[in-house]
């Protein structure tokens, strides 16, 4: 699952042979409601349950299920067998609860104002939070059982799809609890879930913003999906205008927000106090077995080469024009050219041309995802914002859109593709156990469905203003995707140190930390005025201990991969169709690289910094070249 807002939506359907008249937000003065969207642009969840009443009976009879387990608490080293079942029935009871949760909450999302879905939602996450709390004896009791009794069962081929998943709790084994611990931090989870879910209901449902002007003088109510959309205006006072009226808005919510976002902290600081561990950074990474150095190495590289951004931002302001270069500056294309705009339609059908180097198989699986009603596009009013890729392992995954119609929708579509063929693939090769991703892998098959893309395009285009704005976009998608979410990652690590050390966050604190670290990556020709200094307050991932750093680490891994792909190496594109079928039976940093990227080196993300400076540099040349 994800949530993304790309910078530099450029005009990259120049490339496409027809354009047509994309819905503008000057024709709406506010977002559509649902029952306004035609069926074929909206998901169809029947596939999931095919009511609301069929949910309910699914969660009675999962209720009446989830005793079950308790058969095998204190049997689990009798033999393998006995082992293996209560490992079984853990999965059955997780496959239901998990298709029970996920329905809820996509519901919930179509319109984040309807009470009937938002207890669903939590009516679902109790059961899990009950079902956490009585299967809590199983990690506990498996590491009572004698290593060389444990070693024995490995042998028997009804634990065979365990063995990776028993030989990580012993891994594990220093920071997993007794039984009545384990059983209390379930019981602590719907609590400290608690702040992540407030920020929800504060950001999607309650916060409204005002109406403003666009170019041409017609009032239009903004929302978040439209502001994005706003700020590649060329009118810089349209700009500015979205710009102050966005973060008036949710500065009148400062503290409210603060607060949540302090509490979300706090409960990160608990778990890893609880289960032992030095910092919450040990503790976000150990469940991967990631090394901390992967993640000090990547700020340490980014914070040192920082000089070809700071070069793009001053490029920037003097293509502008402009004396003082502002935030609502950053998303405007700097090619003096219409900006293009494009259906839904359209985007389909250029991603599928973009991506065409994956292969016949995978193309066809996304043209099966397009054809099945599994995307759900435009925004409408209290959707859930941004976008992301969502499933369970019985059931396909399905997407979310707030499709506007800028170039940047386009790579969201063909991003969110990205996870949904991963989650697509891993569902169908891995067990229930390894289904998932890591955090670490999840973002590498998205990331690498935009490099495809781009560079793709870019290697076919000979005009000088399509490669310009190729160039923009694919500039502005490294610092959206790379340079953007490191900074994030070192905004989080510092207010993480500061409770770690027995500190306290506050809205002024946080507000200062966060100037601070996005003045520093910007350089100085980036002004940051008073109150535009929110960002931290306002990003749904700080709820998800160190989940942005592994954007950073996705795409440097998506770069090396893709060029690879791109270069007609066939075993390079055999080796990637087998990672977008690897879920978590192996470590993040094995799989990679089994897949040709190997990210406990520095390689990576020398590799992306290079690339920048060399964009950065050709921008500037063709730039300032004459037509």
């Amino acid at each position: 699952m994800m949530h993304r807002k790309m910078l530099g939506l450029l005009a990259l359907m120049l490339l496409a042979a027809i354009l047509l008249p994309a819905r503008g937000i000057a024709q709406v003065k506010e977002a559509p409601t649902r029952d306004q969207i035609e069926d074929k642009y909206k998901w169809n969840l029947a596939d999931f349950y095919p009511s609301d009443e069929a949910w309910e009976a699914g969660l009675t009879a999962l209720k009446g299920r989830v005793n079950e387990i308790t058969q095998y608490q204190g049997k689990l080293g009798e033999s393998a067998e006995k082992l293996a079942a209560c490992m079984m029935l853990n999965d059955t009871l997780g496959i239901v609860a998990h298709r029970l949760y996920v329905y809820a909450n996509l519901k919930a999302d179509e319109d984040n104002r309807v009470g009937k879905y938002q207890e669903m939602s939590e009516r679902a996450r109790m059961l899990y939070s009950d079902i956490g709390q009585v299967t809590a004896f199983i990690e506990p009791e498996i590491l009572t059982i004698p290593e060389a009794t444990l070693k024995s069962f490995l042998d028997n081929t009804s634990l065979a799809i365990y063995r990776f998943y028993l030989a990580d709790i012993l891994r594990r084994k220093a920071h997993i609890r007794s039984q009545e611990v384990e059983e209390v931090l379930a019981l602590a989870a719907p609590v400290t879930a608690a702040p992540s879910r407030i920020f929800t209901m504060l950001d999607d449902a309650d916060i409204k913003f005002p109406a403003i002007k666009d170019e041409n003088g017609n009032e239009v109510q903004l929302t978040k999906g439209r502001y994005g959309q706003i700020l590649e205006s060329t009118n810089r006072d349209v700009r500015r205008a979205a710009s102050n009226a966005y973060n008036e808005t949710y500065l009148g919510y400062k503290n409210g927000l603060a607060a949540t976002l302090s509490a979300s902290v706090n409960g990160d600081v608990f778990y890893t106090k609880t289960r032992g561990y030095n910092s919450c950074l040990e503790r976000g990474l150990d469940g991967d077995s990631i090394p901390v150095d992967v993640f000090h190495s990547l700020i340490k590289a980014a914070s040192e080469n920082l000089a070809p951004l700071h070069k793009y931002m001053r490029l920037r302001k003097e293509a502008l024009g402009v004396d003082t270069l502002f935030g609502f500056d950053l998303s405007v294309p700097l090619v003096p050219q219409s900006k293009m705009t494009f259906t839904y339609e359209q985007a389909r059908e250029y991603m599928l041309k973009g991506l065409q180097p994956l292969g016949k198989e995978y193309l066809a699986n996304v043209q099966k995802a397009l054809d099945s009603r599994w995307i759900d596009v435009y925004e409408t009013q209290a959707k859930g914002s941004g976008a992301y890729t969502w499933g369970t392992y019985s059931v396909h995954p399905v997407m979310l859109l707030n499709f506007s119609g800028t170039l940047g929708d386009v790579f969201t579509l063909a991003h969110e593709m990205g996870h949904m063929m991963h989650n697509y693939y891993s569902y169908q090769h891995e067990p229930y156990i390894y289904a998932g991703h890591s955090l670490f892998t999840a973002e590498v098959a998205s990331t690498c469905n935009e490099a495809i893309m781009i560079k793709y395009m870019l290697s076919k285009t000979k005009d000088r203003n399509e490669k310009l704005y190729l160039l923009n976009y694919y500039i502005d998608q490294i610092i959206g995707t790379f340079y953007t979410q490191i900074w994030f990652s070192e905004f989080e690590l510092k207010i993480h140190e500061i409770v770690e050390s027995g500190g306290a966050l506050s809205a002024d604190g946080l507000r200062k930390i966060y100037r601070e670290v996005y003045q520093k990556y910007y350089g100085p020709d980036l002004f940051i005025p008073e109150n535009r200094d929110l960002g931290g307050l306002r990003i749904s991932h700080f709820y998800r201990q160190y989940y942005v750093y592994q954007y950073a680490t996705s795409y440097a891994a998506s770069q090396m991969l893709s060029r690879k792909i791109l270069a007609g190496d066939k075993k390079a594109a055999a080796a990637y169709m087998e990672f977008i079928k690897t879920g978590s039976s192996d470590y993040p940093v094995n799989i990679l690289k089994k897949a040709g990227v190997d990210m406990t080196t520095t390689e990576p993300f020398a590799n992306t910094i290079k690339t920048f400076g060399e964009l950065v540099d050709e921008f500037e040349k063709l730039l300032l070249e004459k037509k």
